[in-house]
């Protein structure tokens, strides 16, 4: 393993967090995925892995809660420009004729493309032993590296953390849009045994009906519910410890940042008041391993950098405490 010293800013050139590990030393890799070609209001979310690697050199690698997490080796793919490539031309088609159907089902086979992409990247490394999270991009880059685990993690649950119940089905007549992801992953694999949904605040009335039908496979946490817990005084220990028990153990953490606070994330492509403070957040990730659930892969998406540089610097530290929890809960 490459010598490193983690008191040290990060050097010029160096990689995600500053970190002088290639994919092949690494024990978990991240896939970068720029495309937000399915965002229903604001864009920008494509911009976020070169923006979170900028922004992850500032980022401390001493954690209080997981230690050295750096040491297990964490390393990012370069920037793919095919995907960059299906994504000027996703919006090429959107602004030639929004809304036609040729244009829906260019968009849509293109979103077919990407999804083969992914699965392929994050499968093959699965097979290499290695750990795999993406990085976003719109909440619809991750069902390759979701159906990916599910393969190998059969009977694996999904813990979301999103203001969106993103169940739509074929939002604005795409099939792999933002709003469909979680829609698409109850469809497409059956492998997946219970969605967990935390922080919903948002959503339609088909949506909330199928969240109340199917008891047995989706959880959710409504916001609203949350807040009112807190007024009454719940101490969230013990509310994350009711999420913790709804889970098996081998998890998938697919994290949407407009979960949170929109003061941490105010150029997200759909911010909507509510959600959880930063510190919520990383205390649900702690209760869950807490609870001897092991963090098998992740995702982290819809970081839209705009003029600042605070969207990727709350992204990047969120993506460091996911690589944290899952290194330390895997024993890496």
């Amino acid at each position: 393993m490459p010598i490193l010293n983690p008191d040290e800013p990060a050097a010029e050139g160096s990689g995600l967090f500053g970190l002088p590990f290639s994919p092949e030393e690494a024990k978990l890799v991240i896939v970068p995925v720029p495309f937000d070609a399915t965002t229903s209001y604001g864009r920008g979310a494509a911009a976020a892995p070169e923006a979170i690697l900028k922004a992850s050199h500032q980022v401390d690698l001493f954690d209080l809660e997981t230690g050295k997490p750096y040491a297990a080796g964490i390393a990012m793919l370069e920037i793919p420009q095919q995907v960059k490539a299906w994504n000027e031309q996703a919006h090429a088609l959107l602004a030639k004729a929004p809304g036609a159907p040729c244009t829906l089902d260019a968009i849509n086979a293109l979103c077919e493309k990407l999804n083969h992409w992914v699965y392929a990247r994050c499968a093959d490394l699965l097979s290499q032993g290695k750990h795999v999270g993406v990085l976003g991009g719109d909440h619809s880059t991750p069902l390759g590296n979701i159906q990916a685990h599910a393969e190998k993690y059969p009977g694996m649950g999904v813990l979301q953390i999103d203001a969106h119940a993103d169940l739509r089905v074929a939002f604005e007549g795409l099939t792999y849009s933002h709003a469909s992801i979680m829609h698409n992953v109850l469809e497409r694999l059956p492998e997946i045994s219970m969605l967990v949904q935390v922080g919903v605040r948002d959503m339609g009335e088909a949506e909330a009906q199928r969240i109340h039908a199917e008891p047995q496979r989706i959880k959710t946490f409504f916001d609203i519910d949350i807040a009112e817990h807190r007024m009454e005084g719940l101490p969230m220990h013990v509310l994350w410890s009711r999420v913790a028990a709804t889970l098996p153990k081998h998890l998938y953490i697919s994290f949407d940042i407009d979960g949170l606070e929109p003061s941490l994330c105010p150029n997200t492509g759909t911010p909507v008041p509510g959600g959880l403070s930063f510190h919520e957040a990383c205390a649900l990730l702690k209760a869950l391993v807490s609870a001897g659930k092991q963090v098998v892969g992740f995702d982290l998406n819809e970081i839209a950098p705009g003029d600042s540089e605070w969207d990727a610097n709350v992204g990047a530290r969120i993506l460091y405490k996911l690589a944290g929890w899952l290194i330390k809960s895997r024993n890496l």
